[in-house]
């Protein structure tokens, strides 16, 4: 299963407004183990950047007048996430913001069954409990340490550190960090666990067999060891 754990940062809130996007940052999981691959670009949004999205990001004017127009990297942008299911805090206004840059840019837009939202995850998990990325971070212990501002792929790294978290830990699954090109049909398939052809041998001998039967005689009938005789 692949999926690509996804940030942007923005000019403001909403694109019917005029605001556009400045940074994609994306990691590639593959059966929820990083693969080493990464989307990373900074965007010249065509417009001045306003004080406090500046203040939340430090992506400033002159920093991105250089960069590329979102339309010129919108094809790069959807070769690399292809089919794969997006991961994303807040899901909504990513997708937003995306959607519109796409339709800008006249490229297919994504569905939003497309994304997973790990914002909903954790509010479903810890009802009442704060769920932005860093009351997550301080929650399951990841290091976030060097988000001084936000920043699209940084903000990534941590995210994929914390949704593994929130699906129950590294390699749920039991993968071992498959990749792709190692792919099997036994790679395709759920893990599941086999009886041994040959049961093992015993460890206990006569003596402790017969001490703990005498034990559990003595428990009564109701004792749950009776359950396994």
């Amino acid at each position: 299963m692949r999926e690509i754990v996804l940030d942007t940062e923005t000019t403001g809130f909403e694109p019917s407004e005029g605001h556009r996007i400045v940074e994609i940052g994306a990691v590639e999981l593959w059966q929820h183990m990083p693969t080493g691959r990464t989307y990373h670009q900074y965007i010249n949004p065509e417009r001045a950047m306003p004080q406090e999205a500046f203040e939340v990001h430090g992506l400033g004017d002159d920093f991105l007048r250089d960069k590329p127009l979102f339309a010129a990297i919108a094809q790069d942008f959807l070769d690399f996430v292809a089919d794969g299911t997006l991961v994303i805090h807040n899901a909504s206004f990513d997708m937003k913001f995306l959607n519109a840059e796409l339709s800008w840019a006249k490229k297919p837009t994504l569905p939003d069954a497309q994304a997973l939202d790990t914002l909903a995850i954790a509010r479903r998990k810890f009802p009442g409990s704060p769920a932005s990325l860093d009351a997550l971070c301080r929650r399951f212990g990841v290091d976030n340490s060097a988000r001084e501002k936000h920043g699209a792929l940084l903000d990534s790294e941590i995210l994929a550190e914390v949704y593994l978290e929130l699906i129950g830990g590294r390699q749920p699954d039991f993968a071992l960090g498959t990749q792709p090109a190692q792919s099997s049909s036994a790679s395709d398939k759920s893990w599941r666990s086999y009886a041994r052809p040959t049961p093992l041998a015993s460890r206990l001998s006569e003596e402790e067999a017969a001490a703990h039967a005498e034990f559990v005689e003595e428990l009564g009938e109701t004792a749950i060891w009776s359950r396994f005789r």
